[in-house]
């Protein structure tokens, strides 16, 4: 087991899939919060092991025979996608009892999912990278699809699904014109040919590989102009599924852009890093222009996801230790922004009903006002209002383009953040001014509640102290030397 210490946590993780699945076959419904517990207590495990393999360590381990590689940034990374997984399934459980979803699928494919993310963000190799892409990739498909009864959802699996697939396509032709142009599946020696070429920027094979890769990961990272799936996925995903799918595999899409374009292809940055700002420019005037129309939570919050997902690319796209502390800040916040929200959506639902429509959230200040407060300091966060955390994560990302002397880029994404505003303070203002239809009581267990308030509280937390979360993450990139 020596060779393969390196990746203990995921093994653990798979035996701990392996055992869950089998435990739900002899459980009955009443008695599937077992099958809850069990998966919470492999993800607290896998936590444990993540933070005992990684920490441990004083620089970058590359283990089985090069294709894996763990370092500080890989175990930030991997805890924050744990410890979102953690808060989704816990906010899930509500919304699977009250939408008659409470079935032990849905956290057998959440952990395959989960698992295809912490092999993204550990990946060294071509293929190990795309083979956890697409571990994650089939499980959310799946999910997507779990309400087999709605027409809504199956159409929303069937558009991820093809389109996807095309996606993945795309990013694997420009891994095998990689391999062909380089030699080598492994990243760093792709890096170290690269390096010694000259007229980089005249290699019309590496051009091509590029133009597929950026294509593959833009369709992940849902940006213009590959964002076509995202409104539609959201909309028609139940909403517990659209918690997860909009918050940690946004954190292994990040790691994969990381290890492939700032690692692997960083000589080649010349190259990839204009068709990059032009996708991120292009997704921040877009996902906030159209969201200004939207009356669909779930569409409203996609479009807004395509805009932020331009915000941490811009940062990605500086290419400097600044711009990817910026970025990783960026996306670790957004995760837990996106994962508050859609929580808050469930929270407020019950049984045979959802939040779904704007006007559905008439009068919450006067109905529940301190889940009113909650939300309105996550889409102040979202919409980069200070003193919240969302606030500090635009400037890092507006500094870091700024330095790179991007200065009409930098002045484009201020009078967005502008424009984006005001989706969110819409939302704002039917809260708090808006006469309500009904009195609906909040039908939920403590340990949502909880889990609700306090990410709310973050927000404020860390838009006072961020240098907690932004030291985090430099640190970790200094030790990653990115």
């Amino acid at each position: 087991m020596a060779a393969f210490e390196i990746a203990r946590p995921e093994i653990f993780l798979l035996a701990a899939l392996c055992v869950v699945l089998l435990l739900d076959l002899f459980l009955g419904k009443q008695s599937r919060v077992i099958t809850y517990l069990a998966t919470q207590a492999s993800l607290l495990t896998t936590i444990l092991l993540v933070y005992s393999s990684f920490f441990n360590r004083p620089d970058k381990t590359v283990g089985l025979d090069g294709m894996y590689m763990v370092d500080e940034m890989a175990g930030v990374l991997k805890i924050a996608i744990l410890l979102i997984s953690i808060l989704a399934f816990a906010c899930a459980r509500k919304y699977l009892r009250d939408q008659d979803m409470w079935r032990g699928e849905f956290f057998v494919l959440g952990m395959t999912a989960i698992l295809g993310m912490l092999i993204m963000v550990s990946g060294y190799h071509l293929l190990v990278l795309y083979l956890g892409l697409e571990l994650l990739s089939l499980s959310l498909y799946t999910l997507v699809a779990m309400r087999r009864d709605d027409a809504q959802a199956t159409e929303a699996a069937i558009k991820y699904f093809v389109l996807g697939a095309v996606a993945s396509g795309f990013l694997l032709y420009g891994m095998s014109m990689l391999y062909g142009i380089s030699g080598s599946l492994e990243l760093n020696t792709i890096r170290e040919y690269f390096t010694n070429q000259p007229d980089i920027a005249t290699n019309l094979p590496l051009m091509f590989a590029l133009t597929f890769i950026v294509a593959g990961l833009a369709f992940k990272l849902g940006v213009v102009p590959f964002h076509m799936w995202l409104p539609d996925v959201y909309q028609g995903t139940p909403t517990a599924v659209t918690l997860f799918l909009s918050s940690a595999p946004k954190i292994a899409v990040f790691a994969l852009v990381i290890r492939l374009m700032a690692e692997a292809l960083e000589p080649a940055q010349s190259a990839w890093s204009q068709m990059i700002i032009l996708l991120a420019l292009l997704s921040i005037g877009i996902g906030n222009v159209v969201a200004l129309v939207q009356t669909n939570l779930k569409r409203l919050f996609a479009y807004s996801a395509i805009a932020h997902m331009g915000f941490m690319l811009m940062g990605v796209v500086m290419n400097t230790h600044e711009g990817h502390s910026a970025a990783m800040f960026y996306i670790l916040l957004y995760a837990l922004m996106s994962a508050g929200t859609f929580a808050m959506l469930i929270l407020l639902g019950r049984k045979g009903y959802e939040v779904t429509q704007l006007e559905d959230l008439k009068g919450l200040s006067g109905r529940h006002p301190w889940f009113a407060l909650m939300f309105l300091l996550m889409l102040f966060s979202m919409a980069g209002i200070p003193p919240t955390a969302g606030f500090y994560a635009k400037f890092a990302v507006i500094e870091s383009v700024i330095q790179a002397k991007f200065i009409w880029s930098a002045v484009f994404m201020v009078v967005m953040s502008v424009v984006g505003a005001f989706y969110y303070l819409r939302i704002i203002k039917i809260m708090y001014f808006d006469k309500p239809n009904d009195q609906p009581p909040i039908e939920a267990d403590m340990d949502i509640r909880v889990l609700v308030s306090a990410n709310g509280l973050l927000m404020i937390l860390l838009g006072i102290f961020p240098s907690v979360l932004m030291e985090i993450c430099d640190l970790a990139l200094i030790a990653s030397r990115l």
